[in-house]
């Protein structure tokens, strides 16, 4: 009878016979490919004024524009090398204002288009590589194409960041992509170390004739603690093959405790000879400019379908030659507090809403048009953002 305990002179032990295991049936090619596809909406509203013509949320990346913004539809296939198919690909293709925006020199963007790039096409080839593994100890894996950086906490497709707008490092610290190749090797199981030479910051046909060189040393010390430490460096300034730039990318992240993220994210970089710093001729000691920032990260889910977000930043622009808002030579601190909900509606469709706080030392936001000046040293904008993840 079900659920009815034998008596102990039942019970043969030497009789009993173990569980067998079912064996895992291999994947196949099929199998082994990862879809991943969204739509993300947005709607921003700047409780103060926003700039330029009430159109503008100064320095922000994908939520620049007050109102409402189609940011994105994106498809993506990808596929990792494994032992028994040692060949990997992947291919990202997104459309929308938010592929406007991350496109790299030479692939729908040229010389003379610049940031937000609004003249631009709204489709972007995010990434497109190939992989393989050689057998050689753990196996070292050769990628080479266009790809997303190493650097950073914060990506760019919206529904895997814990907040729906981009930090101050996301957009003014680090590149977004690359075009070059990678090798990556894991001698121990704590340990991977990757590196390669790319093309440079953002672009798929080189402004000058030096390479980048880009790398990551990703180690786990202890369980639930993932840490990164990454760097790119090489000339950036067209027709220049010195004068490198260099930022090194720090990036830590705990889950050890039940619902509970906390992220931390700290950048430092730095180029000598900086075009704009060395144009505006406000330095008679030394040209190079710096930059530096942290960003720390709280989430919690609540349930399965609540979850919060708190992210606290800080920016310095130490001659304000990487956002280029206040007068070259100056610094510029900028300081933010963003809080984010987000409830799974139903299935895939989830929905944020967020309100983001921008502080800095210099007048920086709200710009006014005849002149383009800005106006105030603060900004605070509240967002609805929804979004559908097919798979």
């Amino acid at each position: 009878m079900y659920g009815q305990v034998p008596k102990p002179e039942d019970a043969k032990p030497a009789e009993t016979k173990p569980a067998e295991k079912k064996e895992e049936k291999p994947k196949t090619l099929w199998e082994e490919n990862v879809l991943f596809a969204y739509i993300e909406n947005s709607l921003v509203w700047n409780m103060g004024r926003s700039g330029r013509d009430h159109t503008n949320n100064e320095l922000r990346v994908f939520d620049n524009e007050d109102g409402y913004t189609f940011n994105a539809a994106e498809f993506s296939i990808k596929k990792d090398p494994s032992e028994k198919y040692p060949f990997g690909y992947g291919v990202v293709l997104t459309t929308g204002i938010d592929a406007q925006k991350i496109h790299a020199l030479g692939m729908f963007r040229g010389d003379n288009d610049t940031y937000p790039f609004r003249n631009t096409a709204k489709f972007d080839v995010k990434d497109a590589y190939a992989s393989y593994t050689i057998p050689i100890g753990s196996g070292l894996t050769v990628k080479a194409g266009k790809f997303v950086t190493l650097l950073g906490y914060e990506v760019i497709d919206g529904p895997l960041n814990p907040n729906f707008s981009r930090s101050f490092m996301f957009g003014f610290a680090i590149p977004f992509t690359h075009v070059g190749g990678l090798l990556s090797y894991s001698p121990f199981e704590w340990l991977t170390v990757t590196a390669g030479p790319v093309v440079g910051w953002d672009v798929a046909r080189d402004n000058n004739s030096q390479m980048s060189v880009m790398g990551q040393f990703a180690v786990t010390p202890i369980k639930d603690l993932p840490l990164t430490l990454s760097w790119i460096t090489g000339p950036e300034q067209a027709r220049q093959n010195g004068n490198p730039r260099t930022v090194l990318d720090w990036v830590g992240n705990y889950t050890g405790i039940k619902g509970l993220t906390l992220g931390l994210n700290v950048d430092y970089g730095w180029e000598y000879n900086e075009a704009s710093l060395v144009a505006s001729r406000t330095r008679s000691d030394s040209t190079t400019a710096s930059w530096w920032g942290w960003a720390g990260y709280a989430i919690y889910d609540w349930t399965d379908k609540l979850r919060t977000s708190l992210r606290l930043e800080y920016f310095k622009d130490a001659e304000s030659v990487r956002t280029l808002a206040a007068p070259v030579g100056t610094k510029l601190d900028l300081y933010g507090v963003t809080a984010t909900i987000q409830y799974n509606i139903w299935k895939g469709l989830f929905a944020r809403l967020e309100y983001r706080h921008d502080s800095a030392n210099q007048k920086v936001f709200a710009i006014r048009a005849p002149g383009y000046v800005p106006t105030g040293k603060s900004q605070d904008t509240m967002t609805l953002a929804v979004h559908y993840s097919f798979f």
